[in-house]
């Protein structure tokens, strides 16, 4: 019976079996013999003693950091959770390096999009100090007390931040799908280096652009320029695949303050304007960056407003001259003549799609804005990107410079509608509320998971005036708000605005630790290996990510003369977690056994009523054909 140990998926482990898998070839006595990798790459191999790289103090203990399994797991908290029994969505509490490293068998290229606005470094903000040795223990000590800036003074201002980004970002690529996006919101202080960290982890290759983002503030950090933007950058899993994939579905997203236009245009019609001061209008009205993307959607018909565009830019079209209905003459016909036959040109004069002119210029067809509502998106945002202050005052979850939502919708509106998004600083949970708004309006089935430290809230903040001890406590009750305002206001009652909360702890496990002052006792204690005050629940999420099933796998609970059987992902893995298991309890789970394939078999290490009982369990599953029976 194979052991379930307290630790998460070992990446060097599941590397080394990929190069196994790539190259059987290297393999001698169950080792890499990297000599013969080197010959097999052959001229990939950089050879020179001096190339381009980017290092800093720490770089090499990062790296392994990302690499080294945690010993930590993710407990439920059904109380904090809404709609715990139907709901997809995850709030994680915790440090994000340690889940980042738990979530990596279950959710493993499964994740399309990942959103993250980390601390930008400006002197003010918190980065986390990682514990090479124990990070669990290390996380339970700083959310104990108040987190405290890297101050430019530090010494090691780039480095911590560097490193703290490292490890996290490796990891997080893992969890992306082969066509799967990452973006990052930073600002001037970080974004070279994080730029180059994204380069090494991710391929120079899969950088697809750099945003920037007109945030309208009037942060006067300098004596030279006022600072209003930020930046987001993109980058992709495997810029091959993705491009595959959109090759003819290309991203699109809609046209940024498009409402407030078309409101302009409807208040410019009742000052009684003609159509031709109109279009002055809205020439000027377009200089404004909110409305950059209305430039040449000046001119108003009785359709609504439109564009006009090219008639021809085609070589070998249709020659043939059409009548202006204005002057009554032939209009000159554009080189290489027009892009549609005579007879559809007929059409489009009927439905008044052309429109022309009285001085001799070639006629242009109409494009509407509301045949047009969404475009590629833009390197430049210039919408008011200001924070939604008043928008989590309306909750009363004050937050100090929350992500605008409009922001967050349109990145998400480029990826599919039926993905898993993650944010694992998630701060006040933003990417969620854009998820469930999204989904109210486009009828998606966008999942998110939130990952968030509980960092306390300064007592002077207007968030611990409102009662908010820590970070995640105001994201959670923002989730909770949005998404019964959403409801109500969209009356879509089937939408998932619930969320599952697990937090970050030790291991449920006991580990092996000899007490050489005390070794008898130390040994009594491992009889039963699960830590005193831990649930079975616990447990079973436990080992749902130690098996590699994602936390919201379907469970059926099942009680069999008082003990506790649960049906996992339809009886793909059966567990059975109490004490004195009989062979009526094994007879009763070998009910539920999927009927595609044998299920996967866990019970407690210490659960059996007797060895006899448990080697006669073990012969009756393998009768059976369950062979894979595994222990805690």
């Amino acid at each position: 019976m194979e052991k379930l140990d307290g630790k998460s998926m070992d990446i060097v482990k599941a590397n080394i079996e990929a190069l196994k898998q790539l190259f059987p070839d290297v393999v001698t006595e169950g080792k890499i013999d990297f000599e013969k990798l080197k010959l097999i790459l052959g001229e990939e191999i950089e050879a020179r003693n001096e190339k381009y790289e980017f290092t800093w103090h720490g770089k090499t203990q990062a790296m392994k950091l990302a690499q080294t399994p945690s010993t930590g797991t993710l407990r439920p908290d059904k109380a904090s959770s809404k709609n715990w029994d139907t709901t997809e969505n995850l709030y994680i509490e915790g440090d994000n390096l340690e889940v980042l490293k738990l979530l990596q068998k279950s959710y493993f290229g499964k994740i399309k999009m990942i959103y993250i606005d980390p601390p930008y470094n400006t002197g003010k903000d918190f980065v986390y100090k990682d514990d090479f040795r124990d990070n669990i223990k290390n996380y339970k000590e700083i959310t104990q007390q108040t987190t405290k800036a890297n101050t430019e003074t530090s010494g090691r201002y780039h480095t911590d931040w560097l490193n703290m980004m490292y490890p996290r970002l490796k990891l997080a690529r893992n969890l992306l799908t082969d066509d799967g996006v990452i973006f990052i919101s930073i600002d001037d202080t970080e974004v070279a280096n994080l730029r180059k960290i994204l380069d090494e982890i991710f391929g120079e290759n899969n950088f697809i652009a750099s945003i920037t983002r007109n945030t309208n503030s009037s942060k006067n950090q300098s004596l030279f320029v006022s600072v209003s933007h930020d930046y987001c950058l993109i980058y992709a899993r495997d810029i091959s695949v993705l491009s595959t994939k959109h090759a003819e579905n290309k991203w699109s997203v809609p046209k940024n303050n498009i409402e407030e236009y078309k409101r302009k245009i409807e208040e410019l019609k009742n000052l009684g304007l003609s159509n031709e001061q109109i279009t002055e209008e809205l020439k000027q009205l377009t200089k404004y960056p909110r409305f950059i993307d209305f430039v040449n959607y000046w001119y108003v018909d009785e359709r609504g407003v439109y564009r006009k565009d090219n008639l021809g830019g085609v070589k070998n079209g249709n020659m043939t001259p059409i009548i202006n209905p204005l002057t009554g003459k032939e209009d000159p016909v554009p080189p290489g003549g027009f892009r549609y036959s005579p007879e559809k040109l007929n059409e489009l004069i009927k439905e008044n799609r052309i429109h022309f002119h009285t001085d001799g210029s070639l006629p242009t067809i109409k494009r509407y804005l509301d045949e047009n509502l969404t475009q590629r998106p833009k390197s430049i945002m210039s919408d008011d990107q200001r924070p939604d202050n008043a928008l989590l005052k309306e909750f009363n979850t004050p937050f100090d410079n929350p992500k605008q939502l409009a922001f967050m919708k349109r990145i998400l509106s480029v990826g599919d509608k039926d993905s898993i998004i993650l944010d694992f600083f998630s701060g006040s949970a933003t990417t969620a509320h854009a998820v469930m708004q999204l989904n109210a309006e486009d009828g998606g089935n966008r999942k998110f998971i939130m990952v968030q430290l509980p960092e306390k809230t300064d007592e002077k903040s207007e968030a611990y005036k409102a009662g908010y001890k820590n970070i995640c406590e105001i994201g959670k009750e923002r989730i909770r708000r949005a998404g019964e305002k959403i409801v109500q206001e969209t009356g879509k009652t089937d939408l998932d605005i619930g969320f599952k909360v697990f937090k970050l702890d030790s291991s449920n496990v006991k580990t092996w630790d000899p007490d050489f002052d005390n070794l008898e006792q130390t040994l009594f204690d491992l009889q039963d290996n699960i830590k005193e005050g831990r649930t079975k629940e616990d447990l079973l999420y436990e080992i749902l990510l130690k098996i590699g099933l994602p936390l919201t796998t379907p469970i059926e609970e099942i009680d069999y003369n008082g003990k506790t059987i649960y049906n996992v992902a339809y009886g793909s893995v059966l567990v059975c977690l109490e004490d004195d298991i009989d062979l009526d309890i094994v007879q009763e789970m070998m009910k539920y056994q999927s009927e595609h394939m044998p299920p996967k078999v866990i019970f407690k290490e210490s659960g059996f009523i007797s060895d006899a009982v448990k080697t006669n369990a073990l012969q009756t599953l393998k009768k059976h054909g369950i062979t894979d029976v595994r222990s805690v």
